[in-house]
């Protein structure tokens, strides 16, 4: 809760709109705060209000105070005939940060990890393909391999790596030493 003297805005009167408690009975109801801030965020608006209400003093008594809080807009406000909002400060929402040199040439990041692909061609070892997770080829719902075990899965003899989605060249040279890539 906070007094009127918190804020150095100047408030204006909006109706606030109040849930309905079914299990007292009571319907909807609207009542007027005062209005002290507004924000656009990525959801929508937000109203800092300041509901009428009381607190209790250290020596017993009572006084008029403030519950100041967020809500939705226009959900949960409605506006005072005859008051102009168009004046009223607001704080749009920021705009994005932009985007890096780097992301703009590499573009965005693609998943980190591995996923294997079992093969199965009757009888013998069980073989497979390694992809990259956002690989076309790549099955749904495989368990992500982190890149030691991907490494100790594409050693494996009935192992494969998948060219269409990199896979083979970014493993091999961490398999074979980089002096491979020059072989082929």
């Amino acid at each position: 809760m906070t007094t009127p003297s918190d804020d150095a805005a100047r408030p204006v009167p909006v109706r606030v709109v109040l849930p309905a408690d079914p299990v007292l009975g009571h319907p909807e109801q609207e009542v007027v705060a005062r209005l002290w801030r507004r924000r656009q965020t990525a959801t929508g608006w937000m109203y800092l209000v300041g509901l009428p209400s009381y607190r209790d003093l250290e020596d017993g008594g009572v006084e008029a105070a403030e519950y100041r809080v967020w809500v939705r807009a226009p959900e949960h406000v409605r506006p005072v005939d005859g008051v102009d909002y168009d004046q009223f400060p607001t704080e749009p929402l920021p705009s994005a940060p932009p985007k890096s040199v780097v992301r703009e040439v590499l573009g965005e990041r693609r998943p980190s990890g591995w996923v294997l692909a079992k093969v199965r061609e009757g009888r013998g070892p069980a073989c497979g393909v390694l992809h990259a997770p956002d690989c076309e080829e790549a099955p749904e719902g495989a368990p992500l391999l982190d890149v030691q075990r991907a490494l100790d899965v594409a050693d494996n003899p009935g192992t494969r790596l998948c060219t269409l989605c990199g896979c083979a060249q970014e493993l091999t040279p961490m398999l074979r030493g980089f002096d491979h890539i020059g072989d082929s």
